[in-house]
């Protein structure tokens, strides 16, 4: 099985653009040390620690929609719930190395283990 490096999310809500379109799938890949480490030197991110998230999710964001550029203006763009998703699935896939979620299934309530594909499979 070869290392996967980029992952597929669907946003909760999805970005609207300024032509009004919506765009909800992405991919991430795994983030380096350069990711983590270069945003530290940005003024917005020295002036307020907590933009360092904009920052970062605009450089492992890889695919957003039809977007060709995903920056900063397009992460500070994102709904409130949408943030809290990236921030979410940027931890699992660093952390734990995959995108597997807990989950429940609602009438028997067995707990199991789902995993989202990674980028390109189904």
């Amino acid at each position: 099985m070869a290392f996967v490096t980029e992952f597929e999310f669907v946003l909760p809500k999805g970005y609207v653009d300024k032509q009004g379109s919506l765009h909800r799938t992405g991919t991430m890949r795994l983030s380096t040390a350069a990711d983590e480490i270069l945003p530290l030197k940005d003024p917005r991110v020295q002036q307020n620690p907590a933009y360092l998230t904009i920052i970062l999710l605009s450089r492992v964001i890889t695919r957003l929609g039809d977007l060709q550029v995903i920056n900063p203006a397009v992460i500070e763009g994102l709904f409130s719930s949408d943030l809290a998703f990236l921030q979410t699935f940027y931890k699992r896939i660093n952390d734990d190395g995959n995108a597997a979620i807990e989950a429940e299934c609602p009438k028997c309530e067995h707990h199991f283990q789902l995993e989202i594909a990674a980028a390109g499979e189904y």
